[in-house]
């Protein structure tokens, strides 16, 4: 199994107390410890603009500008960002973006794309919220694009959502020209999230990966929809990999797991979110997949891999002020299901 792990940004709450001149170095150091270490081939971010459980004016920092910077600030691991929401830029200028961070990074950017939900930063940042149908076509015609721009240097498509007119992209990425195995879209693409009728089918016409949920049931249910889109495309359905995300909560012993569940409720009082809402969180966050022992989370992952999630990726939530779960994690889990 491949391993990502997500850097934590703010957005849930995770640099609440860290000065805002500290929380780049915050960061950057966590990136750094990815990149020293042999576990996780991936680091991740979130393309958001306001908090979450609840908007607030705790620190969000912007996705892409995150990954220009741990592109120079790194030298091994692959930089991925779960999910880009497309309508927030561009589709031209975010494959613009996008290729010029490949080249600063060597050639190891990852594409998440996604249509978006958080329907309070879309309204707050003047895009509307249109509804799912228009979001979902505005994210295929984008695709189309990216592809474009990443493979043939340029662009132009009069769709009903993007219209662009022989938009250049030069310098191309580094990838599809000089990378084995991503020559078909330049940039691996990450279609994210599990909608059947549409998401689905444009992971099947282009996606490298796929992202949705990692629980058991609803993993194998999507797989199936996703498997029936690729025979109706005649894509090989086992050329795309599939991955999860999971939020982590690891202790030697349960009630270490249980301190830190309360330390992941206490970040959420910090940050002004009520008892009631705090509450609500770390239940649901209890009752999750990777909340457990090392031994727990082993055969958790070890069951989903005979499934056919073969990238997990990892969310540590206090990870900016307590490096011990990673560790942990590096040193009892990861070792047991390395691929």
């Amino acid at each position: 199994m491949r391993f990502g792990m997500f850097v934590p940004q703010g957005w849930r709450m995770d640099l609440v107390g860290i000065e805002p001149a500290q929380q780049w170095e915050a960061m950057v150091n966590l990136a750094r410890h990815a990149d020293d270490g042999d576990v996780f081939e991936s680091i991740w971010v979130y393309d958001h603009f306001h908090t979450t459980p609840q908007p607030s004016s705790e620190a969000t920092h912007e996705a892409w500008t995150l990954m220009a910077g741990f592109a120079a600030a790194t030298s091994r691991v692959r930089l991925g960002q779960m999910c880009t929401c497309m309508a927030y830029r561009n589709p031209a200028y975010l494959a613009k973006v996008a290729a010029t961070v490949d080249v600063i990074s060597g050639g190891r950017t990852e594409m998440g794309i996604g249509a978006g939900w958080y329907e309070h930063e879309w309204r707050a940042y003047g895009y509307g919220f249109p509804r799912a149908g228009d979001r979902l076509g505005a994210l295929r015609e984008g695709v189309q694009i990216f592809r474009d721009m990443w493979t043939k240097g340029e662009a132009t498509l009069h769709g009903k959502y993007h219209q662009v007119d022989g938009a250049i992209c030069a310098p191309r990425p580094l990838q599809g020209t000089s990378r084995p195995g991503s020559e078909a879209n330049g940039i691996p693409m990450w279609i994210a999230g599990g909608g059947e009728k549409v998401t689905l089918k444009i992971a099947a016409e282009y996606a490298d990966y796929t992202n949705f949920d990692g629980t058991p049931e609803v993993f194998d249910h999507k797989s199936e929809v996703l498997k029936g889109h690729c025979d109706d495309l005649g894509r090989d359905f086992g050329s795309i990999v599939r991955s999860a995300d999971y939020n982590v909560v690891i202790g030697e012993t349960e009630a270490d797991v249980e301190d830190r569940l309360r330390f992941h409720g206490e970040l959420l009082r910090r940050g002004g979110v009520s008892d009631a809402k705090v509450e609500a969180h770390v239940e649901n966050l209890r009752r999750q997949p990777a909340v457990g022992t090392p031994e727990q989370i082993v055969e958790m992952l070890g069951n989903m891999q005979s499934r056919g999630m073969t990238y997990a990726i990892m969310y540590f939530g206090e990870a900016a002020y307590d490096r011990s779960g990673i560790e942990l994690f590096e040193d009892k889990v990861a070792p047991e299901l390395a691929s």
